[in-house]
């Protein structure tokens, strides 16, 4: 069996952040002077999410976009997070909106996503975007599954007829992208932690999604010979939801774990910022 292909996510976001520079600049130009913006709120002090924070507005600034972050204290209500995303929805200079995940348990998260304004909903993070994306109709795509089917697009993976098997059902990963794949004409299973016979199920599968958030849960015997591998997970040591080391030489191409989907998921939201200014200020 030939070398394994591997979808290297991390030089593919350079690229597309490259391409993205010109239309910053004329959207700029378009709009006279104004520079598109993308939120971020913050809610508490957790390390991992003030990284990916920072990351997301540096992104922005790679492209000649700016970020506007919202800090707020871990003791923040329902009602006070919804107070500001009101604020942002109504004003006239942000573009995108995002709410980093995850918010405090005593927030509702899901009304404070909903409460994002569908046009600013550049992370893809609401229900009415969500049903609209499933219904093959407009909607800003979750940011990780909206990378993922840029992989495999640029790619070239074959998704029409093929059987795709998704390990994990968060509402801002594995439902989408399975929606998503759906809608390219996939055969879709999605799976979970009450799954009976998870590992034929895999068996059976011509692309495999790692998206459950265990390390190394996906075995490489689950893997059929000369599937695709997409590993959406991240775990500390850089590793993801399969047991690539060994899985991969069974694939016929798999995402990287560091280097696959993560720079992919921040592309796509910049990306989608970008798109909604462009539609704002047409």
């Amino acid at each position: 069996m030939a070398e394994p292909l591997v979808l290297e996510g991390k030089n593919l976001a350079k690229s597309i952040e490259e391409s993205l520079k010109p239309r910053v600049a004329a959207v700029i130009a378009k709009s006279n002077g104004k520079i598109p913006v993308l939120a971020t709120i913050l809610v508490g002090e957790d390390p991992a999410s003030a990284t990916y924070v920072r990351m997301k507005g540096n992104a922005c600034r790679r492209i000649g976009m700016e970020s506007r972050k919202i800090e707020l204290p871990t003791t923040t209500t329902t009602e006070e997070l919804l107070a500001e995303i009101a604020v942002l929805n109504q004003d006239p200079g942000v573009n995108g909106i995002l709410l980093q995940h995850p918010v405090p348990e005593q927030i509702d998260e899901r009304a404070c996503f909903d409460a994002i304004a569908l046009k600013k909903d550049v992370d893809g993070v609401t229900s009415l975007g969500f049903g609209r994306m499933a219904m093959g109709e407009f909607a800003y795509g979750s940011a990780t599954p909206t990378g993922i089917m840029t992989i495999l697009d640029h790619y070239n993976i074959p998704i029409k007829g093929k059987r795709a098997v998704v390990v994990g059902r968060s509402p801002i990963l594995g439902k989408p992208l399975a929606m998503m794949l759906l809608n390219r004409h996939a055969t879709v299973t999605i799976c979970h932690s009450r799954t009976i016979d998870l590992p034929d199920v895999v068996r059976e599968a011509d692309i495999v999604v790692g998206a459950v958030g265990k390390p190394k849960f996906i075995q490489a015997d689950w893997i059929k010979q000369g599937a695709v591998i997409v590993d959406a997970g991240y775990h500390p040591g850089g590793i993801g939801d399969v047991d690539l080391e060994k899985a991969a030489l069974r694939s016929s191409a798999y995402t990287p774990v560091p280097g696959g989907v993560g720079p992919m998921t921040i592309v796509s939201l910049i990306s989608q910022t970008l798109e909604a200014a462009e539609k704002q200020w047409d």
